[in-house]
């Protein structure tokens, strides 16, 4: 009985214990931008592993509906950050003068934006998109940003014709044949395919960064209000950074991570779609040779000027409205394994 009792005293000391940590806890809220799936898989591996608790963070971490959403939710302060694409981000600025919202890291140094094509269509190389249907709504962002890609190949855009079709029956229809190339963040459109039944040898990826883009993908963007928390802010920094360095080093537990959150994903799937963003987005040199999630402010101004050229915005941002590297953690911190 008395050692029934003392079991039974631990416990509630125990929970008791568990519940002040909550309490105490700095309270974040996180919005993913998309899915739950491989791109979310180093925010979720931090969370699983406990690195937003031992930080003194209580962070929830949700899904979202595209960048331009995202970055709204963080603008009106429904959420303290989210994944999002910087030119969303800086479009967002320009038109929204004053907002202060910033990047605070950089999730992927390579951007992922592409076109997809058959190959032994009609699209043999880069000008052969001129004058094609391409399915792309007016949010994705491979759509808005295609001016960048069609100008460093030297053709005119304007010509594209673009089908505005809800992307799960968009990826059924590319499957079939409707469309002549489909815009995707790359790792998204391959995978979502693969899994309609269609062979990935029989598909041309032109990712824009292999065509002349300069600028960085998506980053973690915060809110003012949140930034004036700076402890809260570089304790979140940091341990998405150490979550994303385990993902990079080992995309099976990433993809575990994503099953353990959403248990309807095919864990493989997501395993294969974290190795095409690791060794495609985040695995390079300029990553090896800065960390993860730094940047260098010659390619913010390009991702701004791309960004402005593109939209077709009536004005620009400083640098230092777009991006400031207060809350990294050392580079020690933020170096790829292996």
């Amino acid at each position: 009985m008395k050692r029934r009792l003392l079991l039974q005293a631990s416990t509630a000391a125990a929970l008791g214990a568990a519940r002040i940590a909550r309490a105490s806890a700095t309270r974040f809220k996180f919005n993913l931008g998309w899915r739950f799936e491989a791109s979310a898989a180093g925010f979720l591996l931090a969370q699983n592993r406990g690195y937003y608790r031992d930080a003194g963070l209580d962070v929830s971490i949700d899904t979202g509906n595209g960048s331009a959403a995202a970055i709204s939710l963080v603008a009106s302060g429904a959420y303290d950050a989210a994944s999002a694409d910087l030119a969303s981000m800086i479009e967002f600025g320009v038109r929204n003068p004053g907002g202060g919202l910033k990047a605070v890291a950089i999730q992927y140094d390579l951007n992922p934006n592409a076109v997809i094509a058959r190959k032994g269509g009609p699209i043999r190389g880069p000008a052969d998109f001129a004058g094609k249907t391409i399915l792309g709504q007016p949010f994705n962002a491979s759509r808005k940003l295609f001016p960048v890609f069609a100008k460093a190949q030297g053709f005119d855009a304007s010509g594209v014709r673009w089908e505005n079709v809800e992307p799960g029956t968009g990826d059924m229809r590319f499957a079939k044949g409707d469309f002549d190339a489909a815009a995707y963040f790359y790792f998204t459109g391959l995978l979502n395919l693969k899994a309609r039944g269609v062979d990935l040898s029989t598909l041309d990826v032109y990712r824009f960064s292999d065509y002349g883009m300069k600028s960085y993908g998506n980053g973690l963007v915060a809110g003012p209000g949140a930034m004036a928390n700076a402890g809260a802010m570089k304790a979140f920094v940091a341990a998405s950074t150490r979550g994303w360095l385990d993902a990079i080093a080992d995309p099976a537990a990433g993809a575990a991570a994503v099953k353990a959150r959403e248990p309807l994903v095919t864990e493989a799937l997501e395993a294969e779609r974290l190795r095409m963003i690791v060794d495609g987005t985040m695995k390079t040199a300029q990553t090896r040779a800065n960390g993860w999630g730094a940047a260098l402010p010659s390619r913010i101004q390009a991702t701004v000027d791309e960004t402005v050229g593109a939209f077709g915005l009536p004005s620009t941002l400083g640098l230092e409205q777009v991006w400031t590297d207060a809350f990294l953690p050392a580079a020690s911190e933020r170096r790829l394994r292996g």
